[in-house]
């Protein structure tokens, strides 16, 4: 039986992980040893990355609509649960955009969820 090499195969596999760590820093990106663990190394923070950026966002948006909630006389949660009662479907990411860019257009939301508390 005629024995199989596998040498084209290693080959492009090395070639992948190589090319995938180009621009590390000294022997990470010419050595496939150390290069295949710095690849697998910055693929799981990648992944986390993408997590705690999506946590993030949230947290900006949260912290921008208390701030314009306080210069309107509410805070975050009253108004988040006011705007639930007046039946106001907008996510927290439109409704920083309109803290930020259109103050009178968010005073009107407040308004809303202030009337739909006290009824």
């Amino acid at each position: 039986m005629a024995r199989i090499k596998g040498a084209l195969m290693t080959r492009k596999r090395r070639n992948k992980v190589l090319k995938a760590a180009k621009g590390y820093w000294g022997s990470k990106s010419k050595h496939f040893k150390m290069a295949k663990q710095a690849v697998m190394k910055s693929g799981n923070y990648a992944f986390i990355g993408r997590k705690q950026k999506k946590r993030e966002f949230r947290q900006l948006w949260i912290a921008r609509i208390n701030a314009q909630a306080k210069l309107n006389g509410m805070n975050y949660s009253t108004l988040m649960h006011g705007l639930k009662k007046a039946g106001v479907v907008l996510n927290r990411k439109v409704l920083s955009e309109l803290a930020v860019s259109d103050k009178e257009a968010f005073a009107t939301l407040c308004n809303q969820a202030k009337t739909a508390l006290n009824a």
